[in-house]
């Protein structure tokens, strides 16, 4: 059909159609998102009201386990006092510094081992051997060998980061899909860009994997470190807390370094998250 006007002519080959609507993703429902929140919040609710009333009904001692009340009022004196800033600032410095250490080394050598069999056959038996010693059982030695300083307790911190980065780098480049290395090889790509584009990525989860667990690990081992030789840090101030018998304070340390522990954890995660943004959402 053709149409004719003044100045130009149209010619309609094909019927017009209305234009197929976009529908919308769903977003997710406030109330299903604050049902699921009230959900993982039960446990946790049950828990500091146990704390609470434990003590107050005589189920447990209070001389020895305070309400949780008397934490907070304990913890918000550290706080407005100064004391507990300063304290987690040193258990920080420590536990960063380490844990820094730890990464840096761990991931490029595990990349290294993973890539080249010789390299694991002679070294696997004597990793082996320090994987199982724990590192609060070397505390000794590292305090013997670097003095009571700064040096020893971030150098055990590193130690105990260490090999769960190292051995969760091994595994996950050695369990990279090795349909994906053919695909990758076919294109010619040198082992630099084989490295960089298709094993590393791919290995990624379960890197992030043992750096998760190297952070339990450094918080873990600092805590233990700064009970012995230390003026300053969360675990100094838990031990003095205990000894001079303040128990609120001694608990409103141990309830910051748990606190810490979930924030670290959940940074981590987030972090994952950012840099594997190719994994389909679970």
């Amino acid at each position: 059909m053709t149409l004719t006007s003044p100045t130009r002519t149209i010619t309609a080959s094909a019927p017009i159609t209305e234009a197929t609507p976009v529908v919308p993703k769903r977003r997710r429902r406030p109330l299903v998102a604050v049902g699921t929140a009230a959900k993982r919040s039960i446990a946790i609710v049950a828990f500091l009201l146990l704390w609470e009333y434990a003590p107050r009904l005589g189920w447990v001692d209070p001389t020895f386990l305070s309400p949780f009340s008397e934490v907070i009022k304990a913890w918000w004196g550290l706080a407005t006092s100064g004391e507990l800033w300063t304290n987690v600032q040193a258990s920080l410095t420590r536990s960063l510094s380490g844990f820094a250490i730890a990464i840096v080394v761990a991931v490029p050598v595990g990349l290294l081992i993973a890539w080249y069999r010789h390299v694991e056959e002679v070294f696997s038996p004597l990793f082996a051997i320090f994987l199982n010693t724990a590192a609060v059982a070397l505390l000794p030695v590292f305090t013997l060998v670097l003095g009571i300083g700064e040096t020893s307790k971030i150098a055990i911190i590193a130690y105990a980061g260490f090999w769960p980065v190292l051995y969760n780098t091994i595994g996950g480049a050695k369990n990279v899909d090795p349909l994906l290395i053919r695909s990758a090889r076919s294109f010619d790509i040198g082992s630099l860009a084989l490295f960089r584009k298709v094993i590393l990525p791919a290995a990624l989860p379960t890197i992030f994997t043992g750096i998760r667990l190297a952070g339990a690990a450094s918080i873990l081992v600092l805590i233990t470190t700064e009970f012995v030789g230390a003026k300053a840090g969360l675990g100094y101030l838990i031990s003095s807390s205990q000894f001079n018998f303040q128990i609120p304070q001694m608990y409103a340390g141990i309830l910051t370094v748990a606190t810490i522990g979930v924030a670290f954890n959940y940074l981590l995660v987030a972090i994952e998250r950012r840099f594997s943004r190719w994994r389909p959402a679970n």
